[in-house]
């Protein structure tokens, strides 16, 4: 039973109760949770609260289960016990405030995927574990799954929110889009404790807003049978508002536009489509980071990965493969373009990896070239479906991409984005040891995602960045990315030992690249406060340099042991610590190797001050061999250690590394290097130009392809005026409005609104008076006949129109 501890995606609280929601019927609260903490009712009532702060779907049929303890810990088969319970009593809509960032506990995963293919369609918050990006929690990245991501009132990401891209498809590849949507996360009015409204904040909030607009969608829909966590998705992302300068890893497809998606799915035929369902390299800044750079010959593929969704059924194929069609006139043929995909979609989802770079004959060109792939994606129909055989759809994914000439190699920087280890699947210490509140090391390490400043940082210096996603073997470069030492730490939740198989960054497989010139770090772990070259630095629990060519250059500060600290409890400052190396290679054009301790202050995840200026001379130095003379001439400056005085990193006894590294296997308890992983070839896909026009706007150009929103008719809602009241002492906020008008902006919009309309149906009225008065005068009075009043059809006064003998369920 492996433990899984989930945090609750609450600002303000934190809760310990999961609601699982789909289909309207009945109202209930969170009697399960904790007295004065009240989450679960908070979120229950967001969703189906028929009193006060009414919600979504107040019909709707609530079945809420407690999954934490009074501790606020769970474990994974209680989360399996639910999910199973909610399969079993046939759930629509399963809502889960709740995230955390392990997404490799299999168990867990492979129960959501059997939710989903059971038709149950899951709603989760991305986590609150913003501004950062790669921070999305699981299960909300998965690509099965609704993510939910939160904005405040004035349409702003909620600085909380997390942010993507997911990183459980790293290093292989590259990440996906996500959240999927973002809604009212930020001061959201739901049910109190034990009576009346109160605000909270958080992805937890904006989670249910969206189930609840789910559940209220799917009683809507006349054909129930084409309601499915595929053909929901495309609605909801189909018709989002897209948030202006906001990009794609925070806002997903925009803001939740609840008319929007019922005209969709009041108009939708079974279909395939795609997330994002165009690449446009040159869009900005929704499309950041792609737009953030051109392409150019030489480089590395660009890396776009494209999410399936086929609202077709829960199972489908990609029948033969997907077509590259460059066009003509929009210089296409300039770029290659190669494409891997999932043969087989399950459930309701598969992938699609594009991997763009340019052709030859474009190395000195620059300008933009466009062009599509085609897929056609194949389902079994259903049995009581009248259509036999198989349903298909094909769908087109436009590409446009900005070409320039080759920079120079020493604008050129390789990022070497490839992990023998994979996180988080075993228990590796982090980069800051004093950061015991985050022990996964979970963000991905990619310039995209915690080193995200640093790559905006060397873009703005002029730089080209590129990733490199295989293993360093398979490039002509060798650069060492982090630096850590292995040391035990315990548990503060379970109070047992851990022992960790590696450091965060696997030191003695670093020593093993380096030690063809002589360089290897110590078993030493330090941190602490220094100058250097008149900057303000923190070390933070970084190596030292235990061996390095007497002929290189090695700067020295003073620090504190931290490894004495951790085993020992004990304080000592160390002097004269090797930190930072510099080494110009002897051979004819060799290159420049330099050496830093540690990472932590160019990785966002808990950064206290940057090194950037650091970044900027050793780039400097390895690129032109200038070296900065503050470095050189540093009164920092020591003797380069010759390894005798410390010893160097050695494995664990005992580890396991081996099972889940992919280049060590077992061998009579002594790892033993096995064969490299082989190196990746992609197959660049045999063009068939067309010599047509490209699309202008890629986005308004992408619909789903049965629903046109300008011939669908809105349902008819009965209009009322809502009543509002001041709030009593102790409650939170500006008005307590049950009609469910937006908190906040009462003041603002309705209440300088009413006064207007009050003014212009007085004068409406007075005009209607003596237009009959003056007629009145000018007519001979007689006397009319009686006649009987029409009767008048009533109008329908709902949009909730549910199937007979089915009520949606949350």
């Amino acid at each position: 039973m492996s433990l899984k501890m989930f945090k609750t995606d609450s600002k303000m609280v934190s809760g310990p109760c999961l609601s699982l929601d789909v289909s309207p019927t009945v109202t209930a609260d969170c009697c399960c949770c904790f007295p004065g903490l009240g989450h679960g009712t908070f979120v229950a009532g967001v969703i189906a609260s028929m009193r006060e702060c009414q919600g979504f779907a107040p019909d709707s049929e609530l079945h809420i289960f407690r999954v934490f303890t009074n501790n606020q810990v769970s474990y994974t088969s209680w989360f399996l016990d639910a999910f199973n319970y909610a399969i079993l009593k046939k759930i629509d809509v399963l809502n889960l405030s709740i995230g955390g960032p392990d997404f490799m506990d299999h168990p867990f995963v492979d129960k959501v995927w059997e939710l989903t293919a059971n038709k149950v369609i899951m709603v989760s918050a991305i986590g609150n574990d913003g501004p950062l990006y790669g921070t999305l929690n699981n299960p909300a990245d998965q690509m099965d799954v609704i993510g939910v991501g939160g904005i405040d009132f004035e349409d702003n990401i909620a600085r909380f929110s997390s942010r993507g891209m997911t990183t459980w498809e790293l290093p292989g590849g590259y990440g996906r889009v996500k959240p999927d949507i973002v809604t009212y996360g930020s001061g959201v009015r739901g049910s109190g404790l034990k009576e009346g409204c109160r605000s909270l904040s958080g992805t937890s909030v904006a989670s249910p807003v969206v189930a609840g607009a789910v559940t209220l969608l799917a009683s809507t829909v006349q054909n129930r049978e084409l309601v499915n966590p595929a053909s929901m998705k495309q609605a909801l992302i189909s018709s989002a508002r897209r948030l202006p300068g906001v990009n794609m890893f925070e806002q997903g497809h925009g803001k939740l536009d609840l008319i929007r998606a019922y005209q969709i799915l009041n108009s939708y035929r079974p279909q395939a489509s795609l997330s994002p369902s165009y690449i446009d390299l040159t869009e900005c800044p929704y499309m950041w980071p792609y737009c953030s750079q051109p392409i150019y010959y030489g480089g590395m593929p660009t890396i776009v990965n494209v999410t399936i969704l086929n609202g077709m059924g829960v199972t489908g194929r990609i029948v033969d493969k997907p077509i590259w069609q460059p066009y003509l006139p929009q210089n296409g043929d300039h770029i290659d373009v190669a494409v891997s995909y999932s043969p087989v979609l399950w459930p309701w989802a598969g992938y699609l990896a594009v991997s763009i770079s340019v052709a030859k004959k474009a190395a000195s060109w620059e300008g933009v070239a466009q062009g599509h792939v085609m897929v056609t994606v194949a389902s079994p129909a259903e049995n009581d479906s009248d259509v036999s055989g198989e349903l298909t759809s094909t769908v087109k994914l436009p590409i446009k991409v900005k070409i320039v000439p080759t920079p120079p190699r020493s604008k050129r920087v390789l990022w070497d984005q490839y992990h023998n280890l994979r996180y988080p699947p075993g228990y590796f210490p982090r980069d800051n040891l004093r950061m015991k509140n985050d022990p996964l090391d979970w963000n991905g390490d990619h310039i995209h995602t915690n080193f995200r400043d640093m790559y905006q940082h060397l873009r703005s210096m002029g730089y080209f960045v590129e990733v490199l996603g295989a293993p360093i073997t398979c490039f002509d470069a060798s650069q060492p990315e982090e630096l850590k030492s292995s040391v035990s730490v315990t548990d503060g939740l379970c109070r047992q030992w851990w022992m960790p198989d590696t450091g965060g960054a696997n030191v003695p497989a670093l020593n093993e690249l380096i030690s063809v010139w002589g360089m290897a770090f110590s078993d030493g772990l330090y941190e602490g406060d220094f100058t250097l070259a008149d900057h303000d630095m923190y070390y933070a629990s970084g190596c030292s340099i235990a061996r390095f060519p007497e002929d290189g250059i090695v700067i020295a500060k003073n620090l504190k042991d931290q490894g004495l600290e951790v085993l020992k409890q004990e304080t000592a400052v160390v002097e004269g610590v090797p930190i930072l190396g510099l080494y110009q290679t002897p051979s004819d054009g060799g290159g420049r190797i330099a050496l830093y301790g540690d990472s932590n202050c160019i990785d966002d995840s808990h950064r206290q001050k940057d090194c950037f200026w650091l970044l900027d001379a050793l780039l400097q130095y390895t690129s032109y061999s200038m070296t900065p003379p503050s470095l050189s001439h540093s009164h920092s400056r020591v003797a380069p250690p010759t390894g005798v005085e410390h010893p160097l990193p050695q494995r664990l006894d005992g580890n396991h590394l081996y099972r889940y590294s992919k280049v060590l296997e077992a061998h009579l308890g002594d790892p033993k290097p096995r064969p490299l992983p082989a190196c990746p070839h992609l197959s660049w896909a045999k063009p068939q130009p067309l010599n047509e026009t490209a699309p202008s706007n890629l986005w308004k150009h992408q619909k789903l392809l049965s629903v046109d929103l300008d011939k669908v008719a809105l349902p008819n809602v009965k209009s009322y005026r809502p009543q509002v009241r001041p709030l009593s002492p102790g409650e939170s906020g500006a008005w307590d409005i049950p009609g469910g008008i937006m908190p906040g902006r009462y003041n603002q919009e309705v209440g300088q609104t009413i006064p207007v309309f009050a003014f212009l149906g007085a004068m409406v009225v007075l005009s209607f008076f003596v237009v009959q008065l003056t007629k009145a005068k000018g007519k001979p009075k007689r006397r009319k006949p009686r006649i009987k009043r029409p009767t008048y059809l009533q109008q329908q006064t709902t949009a909730t129109t549910v199937a007979p003998g089915k009520t949606p369920t949350v």
